[in-house]
């Protein structure tokens, strides 16, 4: 166990959160606390393999059905001018965001990268859960409204 994986479980147990560990291939580690947001989206919390040193925090907020339905009825061009509003209003908020497609539903992951050896430090981690949570219900809200 590296040592930002050791810093983030020792940070969330001191915060009280409860999550699990999950392995991957892409990630050195990878945790997940579940029904995080307003939305009971996960929040995820890892550290890329090919980025040591440098933890992405976030969630992916799902399409709703009847948004899917609607989504999967758009043409190419119209799905591209969909996912752009959405990729500008987080740039607009700073934040980083990537389209899934999983579980047969369409999904918007939004993150905050925290790659300053500044932001690797607990005051720095607690303030950045709690924004990325503020912001996810800030985007969920945005897709409803937008689609």
């Amino acid at each position: 166990m590296n040592n930002l994986h050791e810093n983030v479980e020792r940070w969330l147990i001191q915060e009280n959160y409860s999550f699990n560990e999950i392995k991957t291939k892409e990630d050195n580690f990878k945790v997940i606390i579940k029904n995080a947001d307003g939305f009971g989206n996960n929040l995820e919390i890892f550290e890329p393999k090919q980025q040591a040193n440098i933890l992405v925090i976030g969630i992916k907020i799902p399409l709703k059905t009847n948004q899917m339905i609607r989504f999967l009825k758009l043409n190419q061009n119209e799905k591209g001018n969909f996912e752009k509003k959405i990729t500008d209003f987080c740039y607009s908020i700073k934040m980083v965001n990537k389209f899934f497609d999983e579980d047969g539903m369409k999904k918007v992951g939004v993150y905050i990268v925290l790659d300053k050896k500044e932001q690797l430090t607990q005051p720095s981690f607690t303030k950045t859960l709690t924004k990325i949570i503020e912001m996810s219900d800030k985007i969920g809200q945005f897709i409803y409204k937008s689609f």
